[in-house]
């Protein structure tokens, strides 16, 4: 493999300053718990995205501004991707992948289209079929999330086109779920301003989902949200109520916050948490099993930068929210500086998870000792 040299990112801070990238090899910089390590699974994967797993093993990866998908296969099982390459090209920002039977979805921003059949040779070749437009077209916020259900349907997050505002089109701030084929599109949630992470808990089989709070109110204000939909059709208060109780300042009116659903967890401010991924496997010590991992992608526009990490949210036997606990660290540097920003997780049969990075252009591997 590939020694893996990373330029610093461009630090957005208030003061919009640009500091001297360092150069960072490998995964030396990154911090696990006693029981973990971490190495590079693939280190050529160019602002990797979501990832899903297809029948034989290939790890499909969507990508944010490069047009292109990938395909990324360990053929011989030692933790390490020998094949690394684009499969797609040519499409609108295709964030979201899923997998269902033998069929590659890819999201992009107005549509869902299929590729395959996936055992085939060469489908990639073969124009996709859309299977569903009824998209917005608005480019803000509009990377969409794309995860295959427990019951083989897909589930999409629709952002909102803004910072704050209450948009006219009914379709922004949801999350909507359709059939394979794009029939009988069902809107499950409102009051969403940007989801990037969907999973479902084990253990009751309800969806849990995070949402990035607005920009614009200094540093602390609001919390980036975990969110728990327990039944059909709740609003979760974008943009009237953010957090358990508190009005927003431009859009917020009284008694909004008692008509929303509040956040099962809150987390800091613009630590902007997008992958969420409930652990089922069994090589991570005990404690981590069926409990929620969280890639926080890191803020952009904080007086000091936040994020830049994995966590996990501790659940109790009631499948209620504890703590929140770091898991994978050292993306952030002491001064500010970041290295990496972590988007999404795919746990592989083997127990061990992958976890991609938009800013290095790689995908990790998280597994026990």
């Amino acid at each position: 493999m590939k020694r893996l040299i990373v330029p610093l990112a461009l630090s957005i801070l208030f003061s919009c300053t640009q500091q001297k990238p360092p150069l960072v090899h490998g995964t030396s910089h990154l911090k696990v718990p006693d029981g973990f390590k971490i190495s590079l699974f693939a280190d050529h994967v160019p602002r990797a995205r979501t990832m899903a797993l297809g029948p034989d093993g290939t790890i499909y990866v969507g990508s944010q501004d490069e047009g292109v998908v990938y395909a990324v296969q360990d053929h011989d099982g030692d933790g390490v991707a020998e094949s690394q390459r684009v499969l797609l090209k040519g499409l609108d920002e295709p964030n979201g992948v899923a997998v269902v039977d033998d069929g590659l979805f890819v999201a992009e921003i107005s549509r869902v289209t299929r590729f395959g059949p996936l055992r085939q040779p060469g489908f990639e070749k073969n124009p996709g079929r859309v299977v569903f437009q009824d998209l917005p077209h608005e480019s803000h916020h509009a990377y969409k999330i794309l995860k295959k259900g427990p019951e083989d349907n897909l589930y999409l997050a629709i952002g909102v086109p803004c910072n704050v505002c209450e948009p006219k089109d009914p379709r922004y701030g949801t999350m909507l779920r359709i059939h394979p084929d794009g029939t009988q599109p069902e809107r499950l949630a409102t009051g969403i301003r940007n989801s990037m992470g969907i999973d479902w808990d084990p253990e009751t089989k309800d969806l849990w989902f995070t949402d990035n709070g607005r920009d614009g109110l200094g540093d602390d204000i609001p919390p980036d949200e975990l969110n728990h939909l327990t039944q059909e059709g709740l609003d979760f208060g974008f943009p009237h109520c953010f957090g358990k109780d508190v009005l927003d300042p431009d859009e917020g009116r009284p008694n909004d916050c008692q008509k929303s659903t509040p956040p099962v967890f809150e987390f800091k401010a613009h630590v902007a948490p997008l992958g969420l991924h409930f652990y089922q496997g069994q090589s991570f010590p005990k404690p981590y099993h069926h409990q929620v991992m969280i890639a926080q992608h890191g803020s952009w526009n904080r007086s000091q930068p936040s994020g830049y990490q994995v966590t996990v949210v501790t659940l109790d036997a009631h499948r209620k929210p504890l703590v929140e606990i770091p898991l994978v660290t050292g993306w952030l540097g002491p001064h500010g500086e970041f290295y990496g920003r972590p988007v999404d997780f795919l746990e592989l049969g083997d127990g061990s998870v992958l976890i991609s990075d938009d800013m290095a252009g790689v995908i990790y591997r998280l597994s026990s000792q």
